[in-house]
Order: structure tokens, then sequence, then C-alpha cells
């Protein structure tokens, strides 16, 4: 097939699915993802496209953001060992916040066997996948439903988080960068995600490689409270996703990095030059203290935020970082 073809079907593949993974573009014009990747470059450089999350979708610039079912098809193995890596940074006895999105959806499937564990959502995906966790406790915020998503949002999931406190919150985005922090598309999930945040202790955002260096319209976390990414490591030829995750490590961010074979608990590290280290205090550096606390052997129940905002305090882990 020649290139002009190839572009062409790219083309039409992404116009009639809003979103397609690189690895699903390559399978269809029969080549290879970095061929594929020439060919979405090239049109994005002529307007007809917008590389984003391990794909392409529709041009839209900052505002446009992908569905569900788009998002859902992107990146998966890496979103995989993302959420088997993020899993282990929860305790027993925990209260957590876990945000919308894919990622974390798929943290939510493995936290199901953390016991005495309560997790504080605005996703419907997050709480279905939890729904039959025997010693999970699961607390929905109210609000409206935003379907795109399947999450929470507006005054009433803001209001129901006012006056609770845990020890971690869970989040993913549209985009991160050093200069902005964790951003979304969506100035709704965006406000949500603030309030989340606020809640929390410490901050984990779950993001792949394809995320990072992406700037899209509302800042959610700003880098100063972030305190912990974890993400999948770029390829080789990926300088913005290198050269951000350096960037990020420089203003103390704990970059924690899952190789191919991660399991819960491990990564790997990052290459020299760009690791960081845990338990090494940095200048002026962010520290949380928390008690512990946390119900135990609660079954699957459903039940107002605004009901724990007088709860104890899950346990927080001294994160220092270097």
């Amino acid at each position: 097939m020649f290139a002009a073809e190839r572009r062409q079907l790219i083309l039409e593949m992404v116009r009639a699915n809003g979103a397609v993974s690189l690895r699903e573009l390559a399978r269809v014009v029969q080549t290879s993802e970095v061929t594929v990747r020439r060919d979405v470059r090239a049109l994005e450089a002529e307007g007809l496209l917008d590389r984003r999350h391990g794909g392409a979708v529709l041009p839209g610039g900052f505002t446009r953001e992908s569905g569900f079912p788009q998002k859902s098809h992107l990146s998966t193995a890496e979103k995989t060992a993302i959420a088997d890596l993020a899993a282990g940074l929860v305790g027993e006895g925990e209260a957590i916040v876990v945000g919308a999105g894919t990622t974390t959806q798929e943290l939510a499937r493995r936290l199901a066997r953390v016991p005495g564990l309560t997790v504080v959502t605005n996703s419907l995906l997050v709480a279905q996948a939890l729904a039959h966790a025997n010693r999970v406790e699961v607390v929905m915020t109210g609000g409206t439903l935003r379907g795109s998503n399947y999450a929470l949002v507006g005054s009433g999931a803001e209001q129901s988080l006012q006056g609770l406190r845990v020890s971690r919150a869970f989040l993913s985005g549209s985009g991160l960068t050093a200069e902005r922090g964790l951003s979304t598309s969506n100035m709704l999930s965006a406000s949500v995600d603030r309030a989340l945040v606020q809640a929390a202790a410490e901050v984990v955002v779950l993001a792949d490689h394809t995320k990072l260096g992406s700037d899209t319209m509302f800042q959610t976390v700003p880098t100063e409270l972030i305190t912990r990414l974890v993400t999948d490591e770029p390829p080789v030829h990926d300088e913005r996703a290198a050269t951000e995750l350096q960037a990020l490590a420089d203003q103390g961010v704990e970059i924690t990095v899952a190789g191919p074979d991660t399991e819960s608990g491990g990564g790997d590290p990052l290459p020299p030059g760009r690791q960081t280290r845990q338990d090494m205090p940095l200048p002026g550096q962010r520290r949380t203290q928390g008690g512990h606390g946390g119900p135990g052997g609660l079954g699957p129940q459903l039940r107002s935020a605004a009901a724990l905002a007088e709860g104890p305090v899950g346990r927080v882990a001294d994160m220092r970082r270097r």
C-alpha cells in the first residue's frame, strides 16, 4: 500500500470512530506502528487529525475529548501495567478517593482484593468494578451524570466532598506537563477533580506516556500538588515524554515507571539521569502526616460522601521525594 493510500485509510478510520489507537491502525493498514506514527504526524501537520493518547483523534485542539468507548481501546497494555503498580501503593484499612477515567477503572478492579478499604469516587465505572468486593466500602458522590465518561459532576458532586479527608487521591486526565500539571478538556470534570484533590493528603497521578507533554484546556492538579506519577516507560524515540518526565522529577514529583512485566508493588527505575529515590527529603519539599483509621470488614455499600466527612482519615504514608 502506498503512503497516500495508507493515510487516506487512516483518515477514514478516525473519521468513522472518532479515535483509533496506533496499534489498531497498524493492524488495519498492515504496516508497523513506526510507519503509522509517521503517517499520523503527516496528517496532523495538514490539520486533518490530532495525535492523542497513543492514537489519533478528530481535530479539536484543547477542547476536544474522546468518549469512553474510544478511550477504553487506547494504550490498554500501558494502563494495565500502571494500574498493577498503583494498586501496590494502597494498604489495608485505608480511605482513598479515585477519580473518573479508564486507567482509574483498571486500578479499581485491582483494589477489590484490599481488605478494609474505603473508596470515595464520582465514577460509576469505578463503583461498578468494586461493587462485589466483600471487604471494600464504596462511597459515591452526588452530582449530575456525565454520560461521556460515566462520572458524576457539578455542584452536587463538589458539595458532597466538602469536609472529607482521606489519605490519597488517584487521578487521571487528558494531559500532563511539568509547567501546568494535570489537565483535562472538560470544565465540569476539572472542577470535581480539584475537589477530590482537596480531600486528599497526597495526590497520585496515573498517566501513560502518551499524555506526557500534552496540555489541555482546564488545569486540575498543579505540579506542586502532585506527590507521585505512575506511568509506563516511554518508547526510545519519544523525546517529548522523556523530557517531561525529567522536568517533573526536577520539580519534586516521585516518578514510578511500570515495566512490561510489572506486578503490584514493583516497578522499573528510571534510566540514569532521570532516576528518583524514595525516603530522601528534598529541601522545602511537601510532607504529609496523618493517623491510621478506616473501617474494616465492610461489605460493598454505596452511600453519600457527606456521611464520611466527620469520619477517620486513612493511613497516610510519608512519601518523601528526591
